[in-house]
């Protein structure tokens, strides 16, 4: 975990924004919890602090923490990041907002819609800044292919392949994997949610998802109780069609995407950062930054809530982007369960998705 949450970290902000004021409460002591609070450091926010309610040690053990969720509010903190187990988001969430704290919330927002709009409503009503942890939105090469998609460099988009595939065993070396939220049902695991990540960036990159039909597997000898792996396919408001694979088994690790349009195609894997677009006018080969790695999207996304809490910026992945990524992986689970098509056209609720076809 120390190691994970370390990678990549690098030196002091230069921008010289200013800090909000307050302290910064961190819920949940893991691996991405651990990852922000370093973040914030590295970013020259001092004033943190942790909720935890495990035993296991921690990278950052000097920094103050409460075991109790009501006390730790009631030191009034300007805002909670939500890091715990996927399944207790929602309590964490909703308390912070009914304290009237600023939230980053990680994803998935949680493992049903059950008081998901009691959470958007707290949030309406108190003008709360919100913050979904979907972080490839902070991707330089998700960024440039937004841009190219805006363009309409490939013209229109007809259809995608999104690939994840990467064994659950090392993900964070040293530490039993199925003990992890990810490998555990009643904690909200998964593969479906777990690496719900192309389902917010697809539809950051396509726009909204109208229907989903999915298959879903335990494949592997991981010993688990939830999916190990899925077959999405997503139909998009263009009419354009996705395929979104996922798996907790492959080695070595592969995640990237090829859309394809048209008059073109443009390809972005994660092993080295790159957009690639093949168009009418020829190739377009935009690699990562120099120094980029996989803690910069991660930096980059703390500095940008730093800079929403300070009202310099508007969440640039919002509640409601994150209820529609929940509310499409859920819809793949229940279509996986049913062997429906699942309508997700409308707006989320706390209640039951539509059904499409018989």
């Amino acid at each position: 975990m120390a190691e994970a949450a370390a990678e990549g970290l690098s030196g002091p902000d230069p921008s010289g924004l200013g800090m909000p004021a307050g302290t910064l409460l961190v819920a949940g002591a893991g691996s991405i919890g651990t990852r922000h609070l370093l973040n914030l450091r590295t970013l020259g926010h001092e004033d943190l602090a942790f909720f935890r309610t495990g035993d296991r040690p921690v990278l950052a053990s000097d920094v103050p923490t409460e075991r109790d969720l009501a006390a730790a509010l009631a030191r009034r903190p300007a805002a909670v990041l939500v890091c715990n187990p996927t399944a207790l988001h929602m309590p964490v969430a909703l308390a912070a907002a009914r304290a009237g704290c600023h939230v980053f919330l990680e994803k998935p927002v949680s493992h049903s819609l059950e008081g998901t709009a009691a959470l958007a409503e707290e949030v309406r009503r108190r003008g709360l800044v919100v913050l979904v942890g979907f972080q490839f939105r902070f991707h330089p090469g998700l960024r440039q292919i937004k841009r190219w998609l805006g363009a309409r460099a490939i013209g229109e988009v007809v259809s995608l392949r999104a690939h994840w595939g990467e064994h659950l065993s090392g993900w964070h070396p040293g530490e039993d994997f199925r003990r992890g939220y990810s490998a555990r049902r009643d904690l909200g695991g998964g593969v479906v949610l777990t690496l719900s990540h192309p389902f917010d960036y697809l539809r950051y990159l396509l726009g909204e998802v109208t229907a989903v039909s999915a298959e879903t597997a335990q494949r592997s000898d991981l010993g688990l109780d939830v999916e190990d792996t899925a077959q999405v396919i997503l139909r998009f408001a263009s009419g354009a069609l996705g395929v979104v694979s996922l798996d907790y088994v492959e080695r070595p690790r592969s995640h990237g995407f090829t859309i394809v349009g048209s008059r073109g195609v443009i390809r972005w894997s994660d092993r080295d950062g790159a957009a690639h677009l093949d168009g009418p006018e020829g190739s377009v080969y935009c690699p990562a930054p120099p120094g980029f790695n996989r803690n910069t999207m991660f930096l980059d996304e703390m500095r940008h809530f730093l800079a929403c809490l300070a009202g310099r910026d508007s969440p640039a992945c919002t509640l409601e982007d994150g209820l529609r990524a929940l509310e499409i992986a859920l819809a793949a689970k229940r279509s996986a369960e049913e062997g429906r098509m699942i309508d997700v056209s409308s707006r989320h609720t706390d209640g039951p998705l539509s059904e499409v076809g018989n």
